[in-house]
């Protein structure tokens, strides 16, 4: 099948799994439930509207670069009490993200993605992606995809790490797997995945941080 490819990147990205009350974590690569979300959004569906087209299509992602984990707090205040909020980010990270699925369509969620209803943002509404974000639909199983796609940094490392469901056994679990948005109801289930890394050459060119804002 072929797939869609996705360009997540941004000065500040939030991808969280488990993240419940004041302590807020992101994990280090971009979730299946937030870019599923983030889909949702172009599409311009509800928070209680059926995922289960969005959720069948198959999610893998390379780390073109990491980022750097940051922390961020914020102090709330209720009628009896204040306290703080710890919320961690992925500072200038770029990643490459696959929906593996049926042509026509992720030929409909490029044209969303293109032309969103709702504003697009990467796992949480203070992270608005820079642009592109779609870069095109290969021709290409996901996992070929993220093989054979050029690195998106210029200062890319040597081993670019990859995360992808599977169905394989005796493979790391994640709850992440979005059933429903719905703030009275959220609901999420778990998949598999498994992690490898993929050699490319090295750049030696001198990375930019504010080349993201250009």
């Amino acid at each position: 099948m072929p797939t869609l490819l996705l360009r997540l990147a941004a000065p500040l990205q939030s991808w969280g799994s488990s993240s419940k009350f004041e302590i807020r974590t992101t994990e280090k690569m971009p979730t299946k439930s937030g870019v599923v979300g983030m889909i949702a959004a172009a599409l311009g569906l509800r928070r209680n509207a059926d995922l289960s087209k969005l959720v069948a299509l198959t999610f893998g992602v390379r780390a073109d670069r990491e980022g750097e984990d940051i922390t961020d707090f914020h102090m709330a205040h209720s009628e009896k009490s204040s306290y703080v909020t710890y919320r961690h980010y992925l500072s200038d990270a770029v990643f490459l993200a696959g929906l593996e699925g049926e042509e026509g369509f992720l030929k409909e969620l490029e044209a969303a993605l293109q032309n969103p209803r709702f504003p697009l943002f990467l796992g949480r509404r203070s992270c608005p992606p820079t642009l592109p974000v779609v870069i095109g639909i290969r021709d290409l199983p996901l996992e070929t995809a993220l093989r054979k796609e050029a690195p998106l940094d210029g200062d890319h490392e040597n081993l670019l790490r990859v995360q992808m469901e599977t169905d394989q056994p005796d493979t790391g679990m994640i709850q992440d797997v979005p059933i429903s948005f719905d703030p009275g109801r959220r609901v999420y289930g778990y998949r598999r995945l498994r992690e490898f890394f993929v050699a490319y050459e090295l750049n030696e060119t001198e990375h930019d941080a504010m080349s993201e804002l250009g």
